[in-house]
């Protein structure tokens, strides 16, 4: 039986065409959705102001009307406080989905030529990057093996902000570098990746490591269809 893949138009999955003669994917891999959760979408951080919002809530429901000590906690109306925490859930609940449908439609691809990233949840974008057009990479690692790799790309070229979210690098808003979220092995991929761009740009040195604001500027070109070598 013929195999099939959830993307009909990609060539194989993550690659919208065939690849030229002599070039090889070398790896490929998706970001956790639980960390992406975490350090994206910030799960972690929102549930706890929502637990703050609730004490305080509850703090002011029992509440005496006059005098000191608390209100019986039988004459408390929870009632708004219910609606509140309900709410809170399906906030929580929206943000998880949303995190774990961003990392099941995501997937990202090194060959010993580029990287190429395929995201999006209702609109599918695939950027195109190849290792000439690379002047930096940045490693942040979060735990568990788990890490971003933020790619700096060459001054001329730019991708919007707004098409890589959440695939990019925190707080580069006016020049967004794309990133590799919450990938696992994040070490070893940013190993290979370094590997392979020393093999293609010989005796180029790239940065591995913290990027400089001014060498930050993002490049590469976001298509839906075809994919230039």
């Amino acid at each position: 039986m013929k195999a099939t893949h959830e993307h009909e138009w990609e060539a194989s999955p993550g690659l919208p065409s065939a690849l030229p003669k002599g070039e090889r994917v070398v790896w490929q891999g998706a970001p956790d959705w639980k960390r992406l959760a975490i350090h994206a979408f910030h799960v972690r951080t929102i549930a706890l102001y929502f637990v703050l919002m609730l004490a305080v809530q509850a703090i002011n429901l029992t509440a005496p009307d006059s005098g000191t000590g608390m209100k019986p906690l039988a004459e408390v109306d929870w009632k708004p406080m219910v609606v509140a925490a309900s709410l809170y859930v399906v906030a929580l609940a929206l943000l998880l989905g949303t995190a774990w449908m961003s990392a099941r439609n995501t997937l990202y691809t090194l060959t010993n030529k580029r990287v190429v990233m395929r995201i999006g949840i209702v609109l599918t974008l695939t950027f195109n990057l190849p290792f000439k057009r690379i002047v930096g990479a940045s490693l942040k690692p979060q735990g568990k093996g788990t890490g971003d790799i933020a790619l700096a790309l060459h001054p001329e070229d730019r991708i919007g902000w707004a098409h890589l979210w959440p695939h990019q690098r925190a707080w580069y808003v006016t020049k967004p570098q794309p990133t590799l979220r919450c990938i696992p092995e994040s070490q070893q991929v940013g190993e290979q990746l370094l590997n392979l761009w020393r093999a293609e740009r010989a005796g180029q040195s790239l940065q591995l490591g913290d990027v400089p604001a001014q060498s930050a500027q993002p490049a590469a070109s976001a298509h839906n269809q075809g994919m230039p070598a």
